[in-house]
């Protein structure tokens, strides 16, 4: 079954070349040039990946992107502003790349590839069929993709639950910066390893002083076993 790419652009020069290219390379295409519209075409074309434009004319792509990370859909933001704040801002709404323009259609369809095989290999990595993982007053529920503080549910942007749930699984196991970009996100953000920075941030802010992500200086993070042992 061929994957289906959501074209959210209002550039018509822009959205016709990723279309021609993407439906060279097999994909299914469909282009809205309307941001307002995006949550519709979800629920109507059920893309498997969607290209994101951040200047709309209806509205901010951070907007669309804020309000459509609930579907759990890979999203690639596509933009022309090459403030390095923009592309940290969007990784944070929980997109899961960012391109600027203008741009080498190849790398487009690269980094389309790698999102489309970085989320099976998160679902094999990440979701068992039963079972809970607990860390003290912390539940964490693989399969629905959610967390608790004893019955209380924690919100999570995917990225973030994808954080947790990776370290929670790999507990006394210390991982840098760079290897928990590499492994959840996928790509070598050149330095932006402040987006994991802040997603551990939000964690902590989340679980407040039910979590225990320990910090190890100059090399990255580890939830360690016997920080819970006098929670349980």
């Amino acid at each position: 079954m061929r994957e289906k790419i959501l074209i959210i652009e209002d550039d018509e020069d822009i959205s016709e070349i990723l279309k021609y290219s993407l439906l060279k390379e097999g994909y299914k295409v469909k282009i809205n040039p309307n941001g307002l519209e995006t949550e519709y075409e979800i629920n109507n074309f059920k893309p498997d990946l969607i290209l994101l434009d951040i200047m709309l004319n209806d509205t901010d792509g951070f907007n669309v992107c804020r309000n459509i990370t609930k579907y759990k859909i890979p999203i690639i933001m596509l933009t022309a502003r090459i403030d390095i704040l923009d592309k940290i801002l969007g990784l944070e709404l929980g997109a899961d790349d960012y391109i600027t323009k203008p741009f080498d259609i190849r790398e487009v369809i690269t980094r389309i590839r790698v999102a489309l095989r970085r989320r099976e290999e998160i679902k094999d990595m990440l979701i068992k069929k039963d079972g809970e993982i607990i860390l003290g007053k912390i539940k964490i529920n693989e399969s629905a993709r959610t967390s608790y503080i004893e019955d209380t549910e924690v919100k999570l942007k995917p990225k973030e639950f994808d954080l947790l749930l990776f370290l929670a699984k790999n507990k006394n196991k210390v991982y840098s910066r760079e290897q928990l970009l590499d492994l959840l996100w996928g790509y070598d953000y050149y330095g932006d390893s402040r987006t994991v920075d802040v997603h551990i941030t939000r964690l902590r802010s989340k679980f407040k002083n039910n979590i225990n992500i320990e910090t190890i200086f100059g090399v990255g993070y580890v939830i360690k076993d016997n920080a819970y042992d006098n929670k349980r």
